[in-house]
């Protein structure tokens, strides 16, 4: 690409790099943005390999800040991305009476406070789970996405507005220009080097978010990476139409995966397989391609079939491996703020992180009281 100038580059193609691109576009009138996006298409990384829950506050009880957010940018979500949301599923949660960090009461005057609905299922739900493990389970409200939608309404969204794409492209380095200008550095997956000048950069790049070279002065928010794997399964009949989450301690999820038309399984114990502290030239993803993906979906179903025995006929399909990365502020208790950093040295580049999609909203509201030129 021969140098040109932007209004704003935006490094990663995922779901926060096209929301933002598509909100400077719409909203703040940026006529010249491009998204660098280094796989060969959106939405290819973190935002499929996960979960695709779109949550309602339930999964933090000991976060009320991450759950009153959650409940505040659910219905948005919903709005904003009809044609991705998944709510033909009944979602169950159940709290166990053993090594939980709440319990049955505290766990509904918690939803009370964050004025979430819980319901008493029906019995033949309640049956599929073990009582002597299981204290108490709760009808609720909670809907998955179908990644591959979201994808493809972006990519559509980014087109109408006339943002450019570069997929196959890593971001190297950002430099300060001469001109006040910020100078961007880019690898093609052939190994050729080219550059542009913009003058805001919107670093969204996830795991990736510290791996910026020349003038970035590196994230000040510690974070911690972690390999994780998301077992896909095909559920047996009593199971079909269900999600479920056991809580809150070393226990374990089962969601909608619309994407595929499977379930991902998921353990606290054991869908983390390696982590480590993120710093400046580890490169999270070279950590991924290197580790040897043995899958420990044997010991999530044994785990797991003690407290739901019916998951023990599950099939397994596959394991999606993946960088997760948390801030290692809120590991004590599982909150999921965004990060939202800025540079004294660095006027106009801003480094945005999420743990969550509904996040998004989040992040928009911090934008929102930017004065961006």
């Amino acid at each position: 690409m021969s140098e040109t100038d932007f209004d704003a580059v935006v490094i990663g193609g995922g779901f926060y790099g096209c929301a933002i691109a598509i909100y400077l576009a719409k909203n703040r009138g940026f006529e010249r943005v491009l998204v660098v996006e280094r796989e060969a298409s959106l939405l290819k990384r973190a935002s499929y390999n996960n979960q695709a829950r779109v949550h309602n506050g339930y999964h933090y009880p000991r976060s009320f800040t991450t759950a009153f957010r959650s409940r505040l940018n659910l219905p948005k979500f919903v709005q904003d991305w009809p044609e991705a949301i998944n709510q033909e599923f009944t979602k169950l949660y159940a709290i166990s009476r053993r090594n939980s960090k709440v319990t049955a009461k505290q766990f509904v005057r918690f939803c009370a406070d964050i004025g979430a609905e819980v319901h008493a299922p029906d019995p033949e739900m309640r049956e599929l789970f073990d009582s002597r493990l299981i204290e108490q389970v709760y009808l609720v409200k909670e809907y998955a996405f179908n990644s591959d939608l979201v994808a493809k309404r972006a990519l559509s969204e980014l087109q109408d507005l006339g943002v450019n794409l570069l997929l196959e492209t890593e971001v190297e380095s950002i430099s300060k220009a001469v001109n006040g200008e910020l100078g961007v550095i880019f690898k093609s997956k052939d190994g050729n080097f080219s550059s542009v000048s913009s003058r805001y950069i919107f670093n969204c790049s996830y795991s990736g978010i510290n791996q910026l070279k020349g003038d970035f002065p590196g994230i000040r928010t510690k974070l911690k990476q972690e390999i994780t794997e998301m077992a896909l399964m095909d559920m047996p009949a009593p199971l079909k139409g269900l999600g479920i989450t056991v809580m809150d301690g070393p226990f374990f999820s089962l969601m909608p995966f619309p994407a595929r038309n499977l379930h991902t399984l998921s353990h606290v114990r054991y869908t983390p397989h390696l982590q480590w502290v993120d710093e400046p030239g580890i490169s999270p993803y070279g950590k991924l391609n290197d580790y040897r993906r043995v899958s420990q979906v044997d010991r999530m179903v044994r785990d797991v079939s003690r407290y739901l025995p019916s998951l023990s006929t599950a099939q397994y399909v596959e394991s999606l491996f993946e960088v997760k990365t948390i801030l290692m502020k809120n590991e004590s208790d599982d909150g999921r703020p965004i990060l939202f950093e800025k540079y004294e040295d660095l006027p106009k580049c801003f480094s945005i992180l999420g743990g969550k999609i509904d996040n998004i909203y989040d992040v928009l509201e911090k934008l929102d009281a930017e004065r961006l030129d």
